[in-house]
C-alpha cells in the first residue's frame, strides 16, 4: 500500500491515551468501550504483558498491558490507568480485546495533512503496528493499528491457551434469535 494511501486510511477520530510520556493514537472505530481498572484473573505462563482475563457483562476478556508489551517498565496502576476495550479480527472472527493504557486523553479528528508515514529505516521492522505519525497540536500522536499490535505468535498463543474466546457480544436481537 503507498503511504499516500496509508494516510488517508488513518484520517479520522482517534482516541488518544499516554504510555509514559508518549501519546499513541487508534482510529475510534475499533473502540468499544473505556473502563476503569477491575479484577484481572491471571493465567499461568503466559508472557507478562498478557496480564490475564477479565469478565466484562459475562464475557471472558483477555487483557494485556500495552507498556509491558512496546517494552516499557512496568509502573504500579494509578486512578487514571484504565482498559480500553477494542474489537480485533481474529481469523476473520471478530473479538474484543483490553488494553490497559496509562490514562485516556482524548478523542482528536485527525486530518490527512496532519499525518505523516512512519519513519522507514529501509527493513522490516516489528514497528509495522505503527501506521502514522500524527502532528496535532503541537505534539506528535503515534498512530496505531491495533490488529497489528499482537503479532502471529501471540495470537496463536492466546487461541492455544484457550484464554478465552473474546468473542464479541450478541446483542439482544442476536440473543433472542438463537
Amino acid at each position: 500500500m503507498e503511504a499516500d494511501q496509508m494516510v488517508e486510511l488513518q484520517e479520522g477520530k482517534h482516541l488518544t491515551f499516554s504510555l509514559g510520556k508518549e501519546t499513541y493514537g487508534i482510529p475510534i472505530q475499533h473502540v468499544q468501550q473505556i473502563i476503569g481498572m477491575m479484577d484481572i484473573t491471571e493465567i499461568p505462563r503466559m508472557p507478562k504483558f498478557i496480564k490475564g482475563v477479565t469478565n466484562l457483562r459475562g464475557k471472558i476478556i483477555p487483557i494485556l498491558d500495552l507498556r509491558l508489551k512496546f517494552g516499557l517498565p512496568p509502573i504500579d496502576y494509578t486512578d487514571r490507568t484504565c482498559i480500553i476495550i477494542v474489537e480485533m479480527q481474529v481469523n476473520g472472527i471478530k473479538k474484543w480485546m483490553g488494553v490497559v493504557v496509562d490514562a485516556v486523553s482524548e478523542v482528536l479528528n485527525i486530518q490527512s495533512s496532519e499525518i505523516e508515514p512512519p519513519p522507514q529505516y529501509g527493513t522490516q521492522t516489528e514497528n509495522d503496528f505503527l501506521t502514522g505519525m500524527g502532528k496535532v497540536k503541537g505534539k506528535v500522536i503515534l498512530l496505531l493499528e491495533m490488529q497489528k499490535v499482537l503479532n502471529q505468535e501471540d495470537l496463536k498463543l492466546l487461541q492455544q491457551s484457550n484464554l478465552a474466546d473474546g468473542t464479541t457480544p450478541k446483542s439482544e436481537e442476536e440473543r433472542e434469535e438463537s
